[in-house]
């Protein structure tokens, strides 16, 4: 087996769910502290959700070189029922050419690329005048509030400078390398109560069903167009998650309704401008209301540029694809990496299985993804 596909197993057998990195990030160090980086681990949260962070660094040859970034988390997503699984989600498995295993896609194949495109790397230029680090964190798939976002601070406070940076989010779609991010839209949530008044359903007229008087206005926010979107992004998209409304019995009209509901916007919307929309049209149907904001990330993008042009370069010379460009999707830690970095793209393995039972990765996907990292970090040494 290949180096890559050694480390991508055994990252795959630690037992890595949020916040508990399992030694994940150990392993790395161990790989990296040979290759002459410094490895830092830094703990954030509270007593009963600590979450773990890696910052490693290696300089280059000259005190001003450009620095490369290798991002990512080491944590996964619970598994979900066992008895649906074919295999145990913590034993990397081989069957019908693919591996096997929670966060085989997401996103511990792309960390073992990292790793050992970096040793590829750096036995064949021992002196390359890029510098080079890694930031991983066990804390992206949960609240994502004492992982890349604190440690991007700390760096801020160091006068750290970071030049390029590629996270190893599964943005592929087919096969690795089709797609990479350039960027994401901004997500904002929104937790709306609106408060009406309790009273016995064969008596409507001594209360104020909340649930009634919202529907009017809730049926006229999901036919808002809220922006056209742009070359870049698509359009702002509302959704609502979750309605929560009533006592629990039949016989009782509740007193007020709870809707939870999610903004991801294009960069031609601003969250003071959704939230102010939001507000318009509850305020004009007449509704007793309050509502709590979460800005979990602003949109962000890196254009056509000394980055974005050395990955697509790097993808068309291993797999002879073009690379499609995209902001679509989810909202992952380079929302956070924007704030410090200025050119910032995903790049990773197909994303057909995240978070679903009976995670994979192709086999046939690993060591191209390794390749096009090497080649990257060949063509940005060169810039």
């Amino acid at each position: 087996m290949s180096a890559t596909l050694l480390l991508t197993e055994q990252l795959l057998a630690c037992r890595s769910t949020t916040p508990n990195d399992a030694q994940c990030q150990a392993i790395i160090a161990e790989r990296l502290r040979p290759l002459g980086f410094t490895c830092e681990t830094l703990v954030y949260g509270p007593p009963d959700f600590r979450v773990t962070n890696l910052w490693a660094h290696r300089a280059g040859l000259a005190a001003d070189a450009p620095r490369l970034v290798f991002a990512g988390h080491t944590d996964v997503v619970p598994t979900g029922p066992l008895p649906a699984w074919h295999s145990d989600p913590f034993v990397p498995t081989h069957r019908d050419g693919n591996l096997y295993g929670r966060g085989a896609s997401d996103m511990k194949t792309s960390l073992a690329a990292m790793v050992v495109a970096c040793e590829e790397h750096l036995a064949a230029h021992p002196q390359t005048p890029l510098s080079l680090a890694f930031l991983l964190t066990s804390d992206e798939e949960g609240p994502a509030l004492d992982g890349t976002v604190a440690v991007c601070r700390e760096l801020q406070a160091r006068g750290e400078r970071l030049d390029y940076c590629v996270v190893g989010e599964p943005t592929s779609v087919l096969r690795t390398g089709d797609m990479i991010k350039n960027g994401r839209r901004g997500s904002l949530t929104g937790k709306l109560t609106v408060r009406g008044k309790q009273g016995h359903v064969a008596y409507p007229h001594l209360a104020r069903n909340p649930i009634h008087l919202l529907a009017p206005a809730l049926a006229e926010l999901t036919q808002i167009v809220w922006d056209g979107g742009n070359e870049h992004f698509p359009p702002t998209t509302w959704q609502v998650s979750n309605i929560h409304g009533g006592t629990g019995v039949g016989n009782v009209i509740p007193g007020e309704v709870v809707v939870d509901f999610n903004f991801r916007f294009s960069a031609e919307s601003t969250p003071d401008s959704l939230q102010q929309r939001i507000e318009d049209v509850l305020k004009r149907h007449g509704l007793d209301t309050t509502i709590s904001w979460t800005l979990g990330g602003r949109p962000f993008l890196t254009r056509p540029g000394t980055l974005v042009d050395a990955v697509r370069r790097a993808i068309r010379d291993e797999t002879g694809q073009e690379a499609e460009l995209s902001t679509t999707g989810g909202t992952s830690d380079g929302r956070f990496l924007a704030e410090v970095c200025p050119q910032v793209i995903e790049l990773g393995p197909p994303n057909a299985t995240i978070h679903q039972v009976n995670e994979c990765v192709a086999l046939a996907d690993i060591e191209p993804l390794k390749n096009i990292y090497r080649r990257l970090i060949e063509q940005l040494a060169v810039a």
